[in-house]
């Protein structure tokens, strides 16, 4: 597992994976941290990965892992085409696609929340922890019908124009779900704005972390 440091020491980040169910999951959930890592580090390696989007949505699920990786050399998008909603009824399938991530050797993994009441964000965040045992999770958040926000505990601060850049890069890729009543920016920015109310800042992307070392040089 990842070790940071209480006292700045911590090792630099040279491996993510992403695990989104959904084409726009990704990006909705923890795309501005994603980004901003992207950009600090041009060589970071990024697995960005979408378990159920085919057609349209496959295509816009690549641009916008490609927008939101911007200039970073490192990312391999891959987008299966598993059943939107039935992710748990193709169990054996997904779980073999979880087993060919482990070569990824993330530092740090963003996946879907426990607490998530849809069932394809459930599966994938039991398969996220069956198999990275001992890494650094984090696991996002979406907003819908089902009002099933928990208390994140892990805040990253955004500023207004990571914010905008945002809902603009989400915007353009998907242009398949405008007019949906929950691919709303106000929803978005309203998320972002309560999770930055709660860690004294103005917005920010929220996560849940489970387990995390620290320790001190």
């Amino acid at each position: 597992m990842l070790e940071l440091s209480l006292d700045g020491a911590s090792p630099p980040i040279e491996r993510i994976l992403a695990i989104g169910c959904h084409a726009d999951d990704i990006e909705i959930g923890c795309g501005a941290t994603i980004r901003a890592l992207a950009r600090s580090q041009p060589r970071l390696a990024v697995t960005w990965v979408v378990l159920a989007a085919a057609g349209e949505r496959a295509d816009e699920a690549r641009a916008g892992a490609e927008a939101f990786l911007g200039d970073a050399t490192g990312h391999d998008v891959r987008v299966h085409d598993f059943r939107d909603g039935f992710l748990p009824y193709s169990g054996t399938a997904v779980k073999e696609v979880f087993e060919g991530l482990k070569s990824s050797a993330p530092d740090v993994v963003f996946t879907h929340a426990r607490h998530d009441l849809h069932q394809d964000h459930r599966l994938a965040c039991e398969l996220t922890w069956n198999t990275f045992r001992d890494h650094l999770v984090l696991e996002y958040e979406i907003p819908k019908f089902d009002g099933d926000l928990g208390t994140p505990n892990v805040f990253v601060t955004l500023s207004e124009e990571q914010v905008e850049e945002k809902l603009r890069l989400i915007r353009d890729a998907y242009v398949s779900q405008a007019g949906k009543h929950w691919f709303d920016e106000e929803l978005f920015r309203s998320v972002l704005r309560l999770r930055g109310t709660e860690s004294a800042t103005r917005y920010a992307e929220a996560f849940v972390c489970r387990k995390l070392r620290l320790g001190v040089a």
